[in-house]
């Protein structure tokens, strides 16, 4: 990967030497300009991180440069550079789209934290960009719907169409592969921040020893293998939502700290003394009965309610059988384009039979075993014989059985296919938590990311 680049732009040879030396000691590319007509040059010409702008200068001065910056690169950071003198312009300038100033002389470590600052804003907004642009390519240009037409779900679409659009927090309840990620997206969606950067945190995925560090960020030699600083999730999400899946698995020390900053909007890295200020809508979910962890002293009721400004519950598919159906053609049809196999009818006995099914594992569970009888059914139509041999638990498993050993003719195919299933069942179970998993049937946690990795395995929505 090659080193940042930031562009210094002052008519004081002194200032531009002493700045070069700070930034080129940190391993960044510096190049120079001496006024605001070779700044905008040179800006036109290559691409840049960061541009550190001195405010008075002739021909054209700082602000001028700065318009010009904002409006043709507008995720390029800016930082100005002022004398005492100009305090409250530099000031103005940061209302106008700078990302910060100093004053001059620069303080070193002052300028080394704003300029990383800079720098790993500039990497969130293109990265931002890059994950929104793929979310388009993936999904057709919009979001995955959220299917459904029963009662229950037709309520669900009309409390994130109206909750959307406003800044309340929401707590969004379920059991494991209901969608409340799914639900979180499109509130996200719906409101007046869907420009701004969506972040998530599974608080489960976790260890509580790196929580804090992971909401808050943390300073360089904070602690232990901080060997650099690191901007949290919650500035990530700055200007837009923050969604912290799996809020009832988090530690009452990191509860503590998250009930804060939504109380002051603010917050202190993990070994910084320096307060930021940040702009989030913070939507939660958990699948876990808050109540009953408040009741057990596992959960903070003055967080739940400042989480639970609007409750919103994703029915399990139990609740919701009419909609089965749709779920089962949505997920056939996005596993015959994704892994390019011919698409399949299903006959009426079989889609009764699969809608009068109990699905513990809820939507989840839907797209793991479409995927199954995608793949192991033997005709392009599924049928009730298929949904017998591949879906139903006891009284199909010979019929299982016997069609995997039909299907496969090594045995090292056969152990592979039987080993994908099973990880990914386990992984459902465990609500994607690799640790817990990994626990839970006997191996190393890095075995298992090793072999997800191995065998493509992804969440599903």
């Amino acid at each position: 990967m090659s080193a940042p680049r930031v562009l210094v732009v002052d008519d004081e040879v002194s200032i531009r030497r002493t700045l070069r030396e700070i930034l080129e000691y940190e391993d960044l590319v510096v190049e120079e300009a001496t006024n605001g007509e070779e700044a905008l040059g040179k800006l036109q010409k290559s691409t840049f991180d960061v541009v550190l702008l001195d405010i008075k200068m002739p021909r054209q001065d700082g602000l001028q440069v700065l318009t010009a910056c904002v409006e043709a690169w507008p995720e390029l950071p800016v930082i100005m550079i002022s004398g005492h003198a100009d305090i409250k312009t530099a000031v103005e300038a940061t209302q106008s789209g700078a990302f910060h100033f100093i004053e001059k002389p620069p303080d070193l470590q002052h300028l080394l934290v704003t300029v990383r600052s800079a720098l790993e804003r500039g990497k969130l907004v293109i990265e931002n960009r890059r994950l929104r642009q793929a979310l388009k390519q993936k999904h057709g240009n919009a979001l995955v719907p959220m299917l459904g037409d029963s009662q229950a779900m037709q309520a669900v679409k009309q409390l994130i169409k109206r909750v959307g659009p406003t800044e309340a927090r929401v707590l969004i309840t379920g059991e494991p592969g209901t969608g409340k990620e799914l639900a979180a997206r499109w509130i996200h969606t719906q409101s007046l921040r869907n420009e701004g950067p969506m972040v998530e945190v599974n608080c489960a995925a976790i260890p509580s020893e790196l929580i804090e560090s992971e909401l808050f960020g943390h300073e360089k030699g904070s602690f232990t293998g901080a060997n650099r600083q690191r901007v949290g999730k919650f500035e990530q999400a700055h200007g837009g939502t923050l969604f912290l899946d799996e809020i009832g698995d988090m530690s009452l020390p990191a509860q503590a700290k998250v009930l804060r900053v939504l109380q002051e909007n603010k917050l202190t890295r993990v070994g910084g003394e320096r307060t930021i200020k940040v702009d989030v809508r913070v939507v939660a979910a958990t699948n876990k009965d808050l109540r009953a962890a408040i009741e057990d002293g596992e959960f903070r009721e003055d967080l739940y309610h400042r989480l639970s400004v609007i409750l919103l519950s994703m029915p399990p598919v139990r609740e919701r059988n009419g909609d089965v159906p749709m779920l089962i053609e949505h997920f056939a049809a996005r596993l015959s384009k994704r892994n390019g196999l011919l698409p399949k009818i299903f006959t009426n006995e079989a889609m009764s039979k699969l809608s009068s099914l109990p699905w513990s594992g809820n939507v989840r569970e839907i797209s793991n075993v479409v995927e199954r009888m995608m793949i192991l059914s033997e005709t392009n139509t599924v049928t009730l014989l298929d949904v017998e041999r591949l879906v139903m638990p006891a009284s199909s498993a010979k019929g299982q059985f016997h069609t995997m050993t039909e299907q496969y003719s090594s045995l090292a195919d056969f152990r592979e296919h039987a080993e994908r299933l099973f990880l990914r069942q386990k992984l459902d179970e465990n609500n994607w938590n690799v640790s817990q998993t990994a626990e839970k049937i006997g191996i190393q946690r890095s075995h298992l990311h090793t072999r997800i990795k191995r065998y493509n395995l992804e969440r599903n929505a």
